[in-house]
């Protein structure tokens, strides 16, 4: 499943490219699992509008729309009125493309742009999600946890504090933070050099600095390089980042560590392949 790096490349890639521009048509696959809004209600609600901005919140993408006013470009100072909320699931993909490029199959989506582009929602396994939001009648989207590019170090603490979770279970609880999931849990606990079976409440709170910044660092990194492609996941562009080269931990069970030359071994922490390695991290 795409995490935070690689849910914030693409949204990224999707506001440089499509910011300003309109969608004239929207086009939706009669598969019903992808979508949380009915397909005529989410047509009728995209067409027309313009889209303001592209962020991601937690693992989800937001295109933020204008008015379907008829404006030209909309005024890109316009307030959004409406928001498009994308969720990868696991195979997820959104791509920008032009209309004459050859439809993947399990394409769900195609929105026609104004520009001549495309945005395209392509998901094999349909575990992704489309929603349309009016917000005159909805409140914007919002992450149900923390997001750790943002919590303050007394914010994430507490988060924390009096768990009895293993701290890779809770580091993978939405609800406490958004945005983190397998890969990079296994990566942050390794450079903050923590066990991923240590209970989370009783981590001290050097542990849990030292932990927030390494979470970051390894973020902020593997955003740089465009995500980890270890699956199915493109940019919106189609092209596969780079940061699974650079992997200290995940998927290198049996492999010695890049720092000490342990074997990295791998375990089951709530049900999660869980790497790491016996000699760094304690």
């Amino acid at each position: 499943m795409p995490e935070l790096p690689e849910v914030e490349t693409i949204a990224r890639g999707v506001h440089e490219r499509l910011r300003g521009d309109r969608i004239v048509e929207a086009w939706f696959s009669r598969r019903r699992e992808p979508f949380k809004t009915p397909l005529a209600r989410q047509a009728k609600g995209l067409e027309g509008r313009a889209i303001l901005a592209v962020h991601r919140t937690g693992k989800h993408i937001v295109c933020e729309l204008s008015p379907a006013d008829g404006s030209p470009m909309a005024g890109l100072q316009a307030k959004p009125s409406a928001q498009w909320i994308v969720h990868l699931g696991m195979t997820g993909r959104l791509l920008v493309t032009t209309p004459d490029a050859p439809v993947a199959p399990h394409t769900h989506a195609r929105l026609s742009l104004t520009s001549g582009r495309e945005l395209r929602f392509v998901d094999p396994r349909r575990f992704g999600r489309l929603e349309f939001r009016e917000l005159s009648l909805r409140a914007g989207f919002r992450a149900p946890g923390a997001d750790p590019m943002e919590v303050t170090a007394a914010e994430f603490a507490r988060l924390f504090r009096g768990r009895k979770l293993a701290i890779k279970a809770a580091l993978l609880n939405q609800k406490l933070l958004s945005g983190v999931g397998n890969i990079y849990a296994d990566e942050s606990l390794f450079r903050a050099g923590i066990r991923p079976r240590r209970q989370s409440g009783r981590l001290t709170r050097a542990e849990l600095e030292a932990l927030l910044l390494a979470l970051r660092e390894v973020l902020e990194h593997a955003i740089r390089l465009g995500g980890s492609s270890v699956s199915d996941y493109v940019d919106a562009d189609g092209v596969r980042g780079f940061f699974q080269l650079e992997h200290c931990v995940y998927q290198r069970t049996g492999l010695p560590c890049r720092h000490c030359k342990a074997l990295i071994r791998r375990i089951l922490v709530a049900g999660r392949g869980t790497h790491y390695c016996p000699r760094c991290q304690r």
